[in-house]
């Protein structure tokens, strides 16, 4: 008995939503409840492995600006313990760091710091097109199914031959209306959180081009200085055997 009743109330659902809307309503139920768990994965993703500048990594980045021979890239993954490795900003600052510690060629470092910070926000793509493809849809769905309940409204007055009366055609003007209302219900909070999402994804972008920013400046000041100190070098040694040639 307690197998049955649940089995009933569904059945009884879908055949109230069939009542309601027509085929189009169970469709739009179910783009909904993909949506809905489109979105719940989308927040359990960010929650867990969005790339974030917290306040460790920012001293860590001051301290980088200050003197970055003090600063430990592999220490700083071995003290971020076990929910601060999630954190992909945590690694592409590590990674680049021991590039530039490496000295190695400014252009290809770049070339892999961008493609890491792509990487990052690659696994949000999916969920976001996901909810913005139902949020563009279930308009349409609704727009079908207006379009479905008015032609079910005029075949049952051509049937009556002109003689419909209004308990006939407002079973298909009912349809229209609940579609049209479901399609608008389905689409109005999907395209609201689809834009806070792309809103969260630009300002993650941002954090990562400053940080990286931050870390490349210091390198760009040191080579410069560096070539300065060499330039200087190389005038002040050349110097005296200018005065020994023309004496």
């Amino acid at each position: 008995m307690t197998d049955i009743a649940p089995n009933l109330t569904n059945n009884a659902l879908l055949a109230q939503l069939m009542e309601m809307g027509g085929p189009v309503m169970v469709v739009l139920l179910v783009i909904a409840l993909f949506g809905l768990i489109a979105f719940v994965y989308l927040m359990l993703l960010g929650t867990l492995y969005a790339p974030r500048l917290n306040g460790t990594l920012k001293k860590i980045v001051i301290r980088w600006q200050q003197d970055p021979e003090a600063v430990s890239p592999a220490a700083m993954i071995e003290r971020a313990g076990r929910w601060g490795r999630l954190n992909p900003l945590l690694h592409l600052v590590s990674n680049t760091m021991t590039a530039l510690r490496a000295r190695q060629d400014s252009g290809k470092i770049r070339e892999t710091a961008t493609r890491d910070a792509q990487q990052a926000l690659e696994p949000f793509e999916a969920p976001l097109k996901v909810i913005e493809v139902i949020a563009a849809l279930a308009p349409l769905l609704g727009l079908l199914g207006t379009v479905l309940g008015m032609m079910e409204a005029f075949s049952a007055m051509a049937a009556a031959e002109g003689r419909a009366n209004a308990s006939q055609l407002s079973g298909g003007i009912y349809e229209a209306l609940a579609t049209t209302a479901a399609g608008l219900v389905v689409a109005i909070p999907f395209a609201a959180l689809a834009a806070w999402v792309e809103f969260r994804l630009r300002r993650i972008h941002q954090t990562i081009n400053s940080t990286l920013v931050s870390i490349f400046s210091v390198a760009a000041e040191r080579q410069t200085a560096a070539e300065a100190d060499t330039q200087h070098s190389t005038n002040h040694a050349s110097r005296p055997r200018f005065a020994h040639a023309t004496g």
